[in-house]
C-alpha cells in the first residue's frame, strides 16, 4: 500500500513534464543493413571542455593512436587551431598529460625552428576529417596531412606543394609526459629510429621507453638532426630530434609507415616487418573495416540521427583501450622491466582501474570476451612479474594514480564473466594477497596502502597531510572513500572465495564487505571520515565533507552496491531513501526540464568535484547512483534519472560528461542506451532500464554466450513513452529489476512493454537486485 500511494504521487508530474522531457530517443529511424556504421562515428567529439579524447587514427584496442596534438596537455584541443606535431600514442579522455611520443609535422623551406610550439602549423576545422582509423587535415602551410593505423603502427601520408625542401620533422624530444632521454639515428636514406624515455602521469612515475622506426617509401634528398636549438645537417650524436627532406618538384606525396615497440629496438623493427608495407590506401581500408566488424556487433533501431551518431561514436570510444602491448613475435616488457613473451594470449597494457572496473569492463566482456579475457590474464601477469597488482597502468609501470581497491572488481568481474578458464586459482592468488596485505617497501605498488588499519580497525582513517610514501595519490588522503571501495571489493572477493571453495576467506571477506558501516556516522545521517584515533573528522556538512576522492559524502552514499538494503536500512528505511535520492537529483526539476537540470544543476564543470550535494554524472563515484531507485521499489525514477542524464552526450566536440577516462564515461552510455547497465561491478548483475531505441540486436561470441545473439525491444519509446510496463524475457513474462550472466547467455529476446505513466512493474518483493551475503 506504502509503494502504491508513492507511485501515485509520482504520476501526475511525470504526466505534466512529458511533454518538456528532451529524451533522445524521438524519432523513428532504421540503420539500413548496407549502410556504413563507421559513417555514424565522430571522433571530435569530446575534443572540447575537457573530455580529452583524440580524433585520430587507430584501430581497436591499437598500440598506436595516432593524432594530432594542438597544446593540450592530452594532446588535442578543438579550441586551438595550430598543431604541434601528429603523435603516436594517447589515450582516450585521461586528465593529466601522458603519451604524446615522437610528434611528426610535415614542413617545407629550411628547417629553423626545434620547439615544435614554435613551428606548429595552423589549420582550420574547415579542412579537417576524422573517421575510425583516418584523419586528415590541410595545414595553412598548403600541406595536405593523413593518417591510418594497423595495430603496431602508424602511417602517415603527406601531400606537399611543388618544392625541393620537403620536410617531414620528427621530434623525439618533446612529448606530453616528462622527457627523461631521447635518442635519434637516421639508419639510411628510408629510415630513421628512436628511442625516448619519459615518466609522468599527473605525478612522477618510473621511467619507460618507447621504441620506433619509421620507414618512408622512397628516399629523402637530405637530411639533418638537432640538439636543442642547434640544427646541424646529417646525423650528429645525441640528437633529439631529426629532419628528413625530399624533392616534391614532380612527386608530390610523401608516404611513411612508423612502428612501436616497448620492448627494444628490434621489437619495433619486428612489428614493421610484421604489419608495414602497404599502401597508405590498403591500411585505411583494412582499419575502417576492422572498426566495422567491431560496430557491427549493435545494431540500433530507432532514434534520430544525432542519437544514433552519439550512440556509436561511444560504442567507439569503448574499444580504444586497454591497447596491445606485446610486439608481433609475443614479447613484452613486463613490470618487472624484464622481456617476457605471451603463451597463447595478447598482452594488453594501459589499466585505467578505478574508472573502467564500473562500466567499461563489462562492456568488454559482453561484446569483446576474447579481448577482455586476455586483458584479464594480463592483469594476472603483472601481478606474478612485478609482486602485485595494479592500480593505475601505463606501459610498463605504475602509477598508483586514484585510490581504493578496483583491480578486484575488475578482476572478479572477468571471473563471473566466464572469462578466466584455467586462470581462476592464479587470479585469486593475486587478489587474495592484494586484499589481506601490503606492497613491500621496495615495490612501486601501493595496492591497499591502509588495509592495516582497515583489517585492524574496520576503516581506513583520513589522514591530513601525510608524506606520500610513494609517487601517486594516498588511500590515506582519502580514507573515507577507500573504506567504502575496499568494503565493495571485498564482496566481490568472497563471491569469487566461495565459487572456488574457499569458505574460510569468503566468511572473512564477507564480513569485511559490512565494513561501509564504520564510517556511517548517525548523528549526520551520512558517510564520515574517521582519523586514526577513530574520531569522525571533517566539516558535518556531507556537502563540504573530506576524506572521498573526486566527490563528496552526498556523492559516495550510494557505492555500497554490495548491500544496498544495508545501506538504505541505516538511513532510515526505502521512504528516507528516496526522499534522499529525490533530493540529490533535483528530481523535481528534472521532471520539469531534464536537460536543463543535467546542464546547470547536476553539472558544474569538468573537474569540480567538490562541494556539492547534487548528482555529478560526470564523474565514476556517481555512475550507478541512478540506478539506486531500482532497490528502493520506484524503478521508473531510474529511468527518469538516466535519460536526463544521456542528454549530456551529443553529437558535437562538447558532447561528453567530463573525461572520458579511457573509455568508461562512453561505455556508460551505450549500456544505459541499451538498458542493461552493470549495477554491481565485479559481480553478475545487470540492472534494467528503458531502453533509448525500439530495437538493439547485439551479436554475441558463442564461446561465452551460446545463444550468439540477444535483441532487446522497447517499440516506441519516447521522451513521453518512457517508463516500463511489462517486461519479457524470451515470451515470459519478467517482473525483476535485474538480469544476471546467466540469463544473457540463455536468452535470445528482453522485450519491454512502455508508457506514459509509471507502472508497478519491477516494485514486487524480491524484485531488486539482491544484496551479496
Amino acid at each position: 500500500m506504502r509503494r502504491t500511494r508513492r507511485l501515485r504521487l509520482c504520476v501526475a508530474g511525470a504526466v505534466a513534464a512529458s511533454a518538456l522531457f528532451a529524451a533522445p530517443a524521438t524519432a523513428q529511424a532504421t540503420q539500413p543493413k548496407d549502410a556504413q556504421l563507421t559513417d555514424l562515428v565522430n571522433p571530435f567529439i569530446g575534443t572540447e571542455n575537457e573530455g580529452n579524447t583524440y580524433p585520430g587514427a587507430a584501430v581497436p584496442f591499437g598500440m598506436v593512436q595516432f593524432s594530432p596534438d594542438t597544446g593540450h596537455n592530452t594532446g588535442y584541443d578543438y579550441s586551438q587551431n595550430h598543431i604541434r606535431g601528429f603523435s603516436l600514442v594517447h589515450l582516450s579522455g585521461v586528465g593529466c598529460g601522458l603519451g604524446g611520443d615522437l610528434p611528426v609535422l610535415p614542413t617545407t623551406g629550411d628547417v629553423t625552428q626545434t620547439d615544435y610550439a614554435r613551428y606548429a602549423a595552423e589549420f582550420s576545422h574547415d579542412d579537417e576529417t576524422a573517421s575510425p582509423g583516418y584523419y586528415r587535415v590541410g595545414l595553412k602551410t598548403g600541406i595536405e596531412a593523413e593518417l591510418t593505423a594497423t595495430e603496431r603502427t602508424g602511417v602517415q601520408r603527406y601531400t606537399f606543394p611543388a618544392t625541393d625542401k620537403a620536410n617531414v620533422l620528427l621530434n623525439a624530444a618533446q612529448s606530453l609526459h616528462t622527457r627523461v632521454a631521447a635518442k635519434v639515428e637516421v639508419l639510411d636514406n628510408r629510415t630513421v629510429r628512436t628511442a625516448i624515455t619519459g615518466r609522468g602521469f599527473c605525478q612522477d612515475t618510473n621511467p619507460y621507453t618507447v621504441y620506433t622506426v619509421t620507414r618512408f617509401d622512397r628516399p629523402f634528398t637530405a637530411y639533418g638532426t638537432w640538439d636543442g636549438s642547434t640544427v646541424t645537417a646529417g646525423s650528429k650524436a645525441g640528437a633529439g630530434g631529426a629532419y628528413v627532406r625530399f624533392d616534391t618538384t614532380k612527386d608530390r606525396t610523401v608516404e611513411a609507415t612508423t612502428a612501436l615497440s616497448y620492448v627494444d629496438a628490434h621489437g619495433a623493427a619486428v612489428n614493421l616487418r610484421a604489419e608495414g608495407g602497404r599502401s597508405f590506401d590498403a591500411v585505411r581500408d583494412r582499419a575502417r573495416q576492422a572498426w566495422e566488424d567491431r560496430l557491427d556487433d549493435v545494431r540500433v533501431q530507432g532514434g534520430d540521427d544525432s542519437l544514433r551518431r552519439t550512440f556509436y561514436s561511444s560504442l567507439y570510444r569503448s574499444f580504444l583501450a586497454p591497447n596491445i602491448g606485446s610486439d608481433a613475435d609475443g614479447r613484452y616488457t613486463g613490470w618487472d622491466q624484464r622481456i617476457h613473451r605471451t603463451d597463447g594470449f595478447t598482452y594488453y597494457q594501459n589499466w585505467s582501474l578505478w574508472d573502467t572496473y564500473r562500466t567499461q569492463s563489462q562492456l568488454l566482456s559482453l561484446l569483446a570476451p576474447r579481448e577482455a579475457r586476455d586483458m584479464a590474464i594480463s592483469v594476472i601477469r603483472i601481478s606474478e612479474e612485478s609482486g602485485w597488482l595494479p592500480k593505475w597502468g601505463y606501459g610498463t609501470v605504475e602509477t598508483n594514480i586514484m585510490t581504493g581497491d578496483p583491480v578486484t572488481p575488475f578482476l572478479t568481474n572477468a571471473y563471473q564473466q566466464g572469462l578466466l578458464k584455467d586462470y581462476e586459482d592464479r587470479a585469486y592468488r593475486a587478489l587474495k594477497r592484494n586484499a589481506d596485505g601490503v606492497p613491500p617497501a621496495d615495490s612501486p605498488a601501493v595496492g591497499r596502502e591502509a588495509n592495516k588499519e582497515y583489517i585492524a580497525d574496520g576503516f581506513a582513517p583520513y589522514v591530513k597531510g601525510r608524506p606520500h610514501v610513494k609517487p601517486g595519490d594516498s588511500d590515506y588522503d582519502h580514507g573515507a572513500s577507500a573504506t567504502l571501495e575496499y568494503a565493495l571489493s571485498d564482496a566481490m572477493l568472497a563471491r569469487m572465495a566461495r565459487d572456488l571453495g574457499h569458505d574460510a576467506d569468503a566468511a572473512r571477506y564477507a564480513a569485511r564487505s559490512q565494513s561501509y558501516r564504520n564510517i556511517f556516522d548517525p548523528s549526520t545521517g551520512f558517510f564520515r571520515a574517521r582519523d586514526a584515533s577513530g574520531a569522525f573528522t571533517g566539516p558535518a556538512d556531507p556537502a563540504q565533507s573530506e576524506g572521498f576522492h573526486e566527490g563528496t559524502s552526498w556523492q559516495y552514499q550510494w557505492l555500497v552496491p554490495q548491500d544496498l538494503p544495508g545501506m538504505v536500512g541505516l538511513i532510515g528505511g526505502e521512504q528516507a531513501a528516496n526522499a534522499r535520492l529525490d533530493s540529490f537529483f533535483a528530481y523535481d526539476q528534472l521532471l520539469a526540464d531534464p536537460a536543463k537540470t543535467a546542464r546547470e544543476v547536476w553539472v558544474n564543470g569538468p573537474y569540480d568535484y567538490y562541494n556539492a550535494d547534487k548528482y555529478n554524472p560526470q564523474n565514476e563515484p556517481d555512475l550507478i547512483a541512478p540506478y539506486t531507485y531500482l532497490s528502493t521499489g520506484e524503478p521508473w525514477k531510474t529511468t527518469d534519472v538516466v535519460h536526463a542524464a544521456l542528454t549530456l552526450f551529443t553529437d558535437a566536440p562538447t558532447g561528453m560528461t567530463g573525461n572520458d577516462d579511457l573509455g568508461t564515461m562512453s561505455a556508460w552510455n551505450v549500456l544505459s542506451s541499451i538498458g542493461v547497465f552493470p549495477v554491481q561491478p565485479g559481480y553478475d548483475t545487470w540492472g534494467l532500464s528503458t531502453p533509448v531505441f525500439d530495437r538493439v540486436d547485439l551479436t554475441l561470441d558463442r564461446r561465452y554466450y551460446p545463444r550468439g545473439a540477444l535483441t532487446v525491444t522497447a517499440l516506441g519509446t519516447s521522451a513521453t513513452d518512457r517508463y516500463i510496463q511489462s517486461a519479457r524475457t524470451d515470451g515470459a513474462a519478467y517482473d525483476r529489476t535485474y538480469l544476471t550472466t546467466g540469463d544473457l547467455r540463455t536468452l535470445r529476446s528482453l522485450a519491454f512493454t512502455v508508457g506514459p505513466h509509471p507502472s508497478e512493474w519491477g516494485t514486487s518483493p524480491g524484485a531488486a537486485p539482491p544484496a551479496l551475503k
